[in-house]
């Protein structure tokens, strides 16, 4: 066959899959619509934390900390300043991006397993951080922050969930986007050979602190737009959302969609939606026990994740 297999090429499946996404909310209910929002949110957040693990080299294990703090951002402005929702999708990528920079440039100093660890205890301290009592004006402490689930604009005839996933499925396309040109552009094969061969990256020119601490603050940015979508989306936050799990399911995303992949990210981020419902279906009583095997037997039958078997299959056509 053609090296350009039209089974497997991007030009045919393109157009397809966004045709499918725009008509998805006009056929799908109510929960299902939530759901799908809730997908494209995660998938912004395993975006950025690909960029980090992935394309840079960097392991965290706290990225559900960006995820809080972007969900808590939105919750806030909105809550207290009255800020409308989709303004302060920018406002929590900037803040986010700040935390990300400031805590990934001491974190220079750690690596591999060190780095884990610190990032680690970021996740950890995140939830108790919200419920401290001197923030309890601002974040709600344990009770949280209801907030109010926006209308369509410019009275367009979509329902309120039909809406928002429209504005996370731009709001996905456009974080897609950026995150496409920067990996292609200079700054992208500095990441990359960073994560390669640190040291043969910084003997060709290339500023490893800068690299590093832009990378952590980037990713932190994508994780928090992710964390955004979702509070606007359950139309809630409190700290108890943002436990340590939702750390380790954003790597679990990332390894099971394809570690170092940008569409990996919509895969992983299927799997978190829908495999844990999958599992409690199974087995009322031991749901984590089917999750963990579901896990163990992706990573089997595609350790290179999805779209490292989709490789394959097309290596294979070709």
């Amino acid at each position: 066959m053609n090296q350009t297999s039209p089974l497997c090429s991007a030009r045919v499946w393109g157009p397809v899959l966004l045709l499918l996404a725009l008509g998805l909310p006009f056929v799908a209910k109510g929960y299902q619509i939530f759901q799908a929002t809730m997908v494209l949110s995660y998938a912004i957040s395993l975006l950025g934390l690909n960029i980090l693990t992935g394309y840079n080299g960097q392991i965290s294990l706290g990225h559900g900390a960006f995820y809080a703090l972007g969900a808590y951002t939105t919750g806030m402005l909105m809550e207290h300043a009255g800020m409308p929702y989709w303004l302060t999708i920018p406002c929590a990528a900037l803040v986010c991006l700040v935390v990300g920079y400031l805590f990934g440039r001491p974190a220079l100093k750690l690596e591999g397993l060190y780095l884990a660890l610190a990032t680690f205890a970021l996740g950890v301290a995140m939830p108790q951080l919200l419920k401290y009592k001197h923030l309890e004006a601002w974040t709600g402490g344990v009770t949280g922050i209801v907030l109010m689930k926006p209308d369509a604009p410019f009275g367009l005839p979509l329902s309120q969930d039909q809406w928002l996933y429209f504005f996370a499925l731009l709001v996905a396309a456009v974080m897609f986007w950026i995150a496409h040109n920067l990996l292609a552009s200079g700054t992208g094969r500095a990441i990359r050979a960073i994560r390669d061969h640190s040291m043969a990256a910084e003997a060709m020119g290339v500023d490893n602190r800068h690299y590093k601490s832009m990378s952590f603050g980037v990713s932190a940015a994508y994780t928090g737009v992710g964390g955004a979508l979702s509070a606007i989306a359950v139309q809630f936050v409190s700290p108890d959302s943002f436990t340590l799990f939702l750390s380790i399911s954003l790597l679990v995303g990332i390894v099971v969609g394809g570690v170092g992949t940008l569409w990996g990210a919509l895969w992983g981020a299927a799997f978190i939606m829908f495999v844990p419902n999958l599992a409690e279906k199974v087995s009322k009583a031991a749901p984590w026990a089917v999750y963990g095997l579901v896990l163990i037997a992706f990573m089997f039958v595609m350790p290179g994740g999805v779209v490292g078997l989709l490789r394959k299959l097309q290596a294979k056509f070709k």
